[in-house]
């Protein structure tokens, strides 16, 4: 692919074009940024400049996608053997380091700036053996190792600040984050405020580290306030720069300004956010373990067993993530610390987990409890499918459930007088009621009892005692009965009324709302209107 001719309109560029076309794209237009580099680094090929080459790859590594970034730094490499430069060899480890540090895979960013520094050792570049030492320091800070690389990134400030201000920015903020965790908090302020004045011939970014680094600082001195202030204003600018890692810590200790305030819910928005770093990104780090023991133990005075358990089982997550660091790392750093510092934590989660027993065995209980009920509310659901359909089929094979056939004629009866009714009144309301029947007037809506004696010419007394012995049920049943024997009746017969609905089908009957009539339906037949018409359907199909 080298081999292949620059376009004409880069062929003649110079490096410093090219490279500045790189750098001018790489936030605005990254594609295009990538056009520019690619064009480089074919030049160099062509012209065998291997400085060029190698500065290329180093680009390449830093504005690459994260799953290619890898074989940049290897190509780094590979070209420093081709041509036997211990150099390129070096600054290829030290960029694959660097790779591995920010996808959070320490144990092999340290074993490639411990290989960097065999190979630094055999040139005479001392920045480079100083640029190495300071990465070393980042996960020696890392690991909680403050005072012992205090001295170091001393050293490092001192040779960077005469020959490289980005490297002697990253020393001094490096230096402030651990004169802040040795409680050297006056320190912490001086070299930030050296950090601001080195910032300003460099960019914005920068800058917001030292504001960020002196929120932390003034967390520290219990100014709360003032903490806050200083990390809401840089935090955010950190985010958008892509600083995942200098992100979780800033919402970490505004959390905990706003707890210290007794500002609970935006401290707990807050500690929320470090837990979501940590899912979303798998970041963790020994100072940031301490959001879960806060998480763990409002929730514990919450009593909110469920939250509780949730971030315990976080924590757990947490701990072995940091155990299969430390326990690699620290043994070629630092042999004491995991035997010592890592144990204890592992020691306090057992303990705070033995504690958690008796909820868990209650949470289990009622998990128990939850499925058998569950397969209470099954089995009910199928077994009133089957008696739905039971009732469905009996009421298909039955021409009419009319209640004319509850018609009963008492003029044969040997007991008439129980009604205490002149016989002559009773046959008149008899055929009274069986027009009413045969021409559905029961279809009427707000029909009532008054009503109806009245057409009958007749009283309620007389009207109600009559449907009770001769139809064998009170008045609102009775009305009932009729319209649901109507409405089923002409479900059956005719398809267009299972195209209406509930509401609809209740209003053809002349009940006033569709639950009074699914009621009476389910009272006069064993099922529902919906469960019928969805059974009469399927059957046409």
């Amino acid at each position: 692919m080298f081999a292949q001719k620059l376009p004409d309109s880069l062929k003649n560029k110079s490096y410093k074009y090219l490279n500045g076309k790189v750098d001018f794209y790489e936030t605005k237009n990254p594609e295009k940024s990538w056009m520019y580099l690619s064009a480089c680094l074919k030049k160099a090929k062509l012209e065998n400049n291997h400085e060029e080459i190698n500065y290329t790859y180093e680009n390449m590594v830093y504005l690459s996608k994260p799953e290619q970034n890898i074989i940049y730094a290897d190509s780094m490499i590979i070209h420093g053997r081709d041509i036997h430069n211990e150099e390129y060899i070096t600054t290829g480890y030290i960029a694959k380091g660097s790779v591995y540090y920010s996808k959070k895979k320490y144990q092999k960013a340290l074993d490639n700036y411990i290989i960097a520094n065999e190979h630094a050792e055999n040139t005479h570049n001392e920045s480079l053996k100083y640029i190495i030492k300071y990465h070393i320091s980042t996960i020696k800070f890392y690991l909680g190792f403050y005072e012992e690389i205090i001295p170091s990134l001393k050293e490092s400030a001192k040779y960077f600040k005469t020959n490289d201000i980005k490297g002697y920015i990253n020393c001094l903020h490096a230096l402030s984050l651990c004169y802040n965790k040795t409680g050297k908090y006056d320190l912490c302020t001086k070299t930030n405020d050296e950090g601001l004045k080195a910032s300003e011939q460099t960019n914005d970014i920068d800058k917001n580290y030292f504001i960020h680094s002196e929120g932390i600082n003034q967390y520290s001195l219990n100014n709360y306030k003032t903490s806050i202030e200083k990390l809401k204003a840089s935090t955010p600018i950190l985010a958008k720069a892509g600083d995942f890692a200098n992100e979780t810590v800033g919402y970490f200790y505004l959390g905990k300004s706003y707890l210290a305030l007794n500002d609970t819910d935006e401290a707990l928005n807050y500690f929320r956010k470090v837990d979501r770093a940590f899912v979303e990104k798998n970041y963790i780090r020994p100072d940031l373990r301490e959001n879960y023991e806060i998480l763990i133990n409002y929730y514990k005075k919450e009593h909110n067993t469920k939250m509780q358990l949730h971030y315990v089982e976080k924590l757990l997550k947490a701990d072995s993530l940091l155990t299969r660091n430390f326990k690699y790392i620290s043994g070629k750093v630092h042999k004491e610390y995991d035997s010592h510092k890592l144990e204890l934590a592992r020691e306090q989660l057992k303990k705070e987990l033995d504690e958690q027993e008796n909820t868990n065995y209650i949470l289990f209980i009622s998990l128990g409890i939850l499925f058998l009920i569950t397969l209470y509310l099954l089995y009910r659901y199928y077994t009133n499918q089957r008696n739905y359909r039971i009732k469905f089929d009996e009421l298909m094979l039955t021409n009419s459930v009319s209640n004319n056939e509850t018609v009963i004629i008492h003029e044969e009866k040997e007991e008439p007088k129980q009604l205490d009714i002149n016989q002559e009144v009773v046959n008149a309301i008899l055929k009274q009621l069986e027009k009413f029947e045969a021409n559905n007037k029961f279809l009427q809506k707000d029909l009532t009892l008054v009503n109806l004696a009245v057409s009958f010419n007749t009283n309620t007394n007389y009207l109600s005692k009559i449907i009770n012995y001769y139809r064998n049920k009170n008045y609102i049943n009775y009305l009932n009965d009729l319209r649901i024997d109507y409405i089923v009746d002409l479900l059956k017969k005719d398809n267009k009324f299972r195209n209406y609905t509930i509401k609809a089908l209740a209003e053809e009957a002349g009940f006033n709302t569709a639950q009074h009539f699914s009621k009476a339906f389910f009272a006069r037949t064993g099922i529902y209107p919906s469960y019928f018409v969805t059974e009469l359907n399927r059957e046409q199909e």
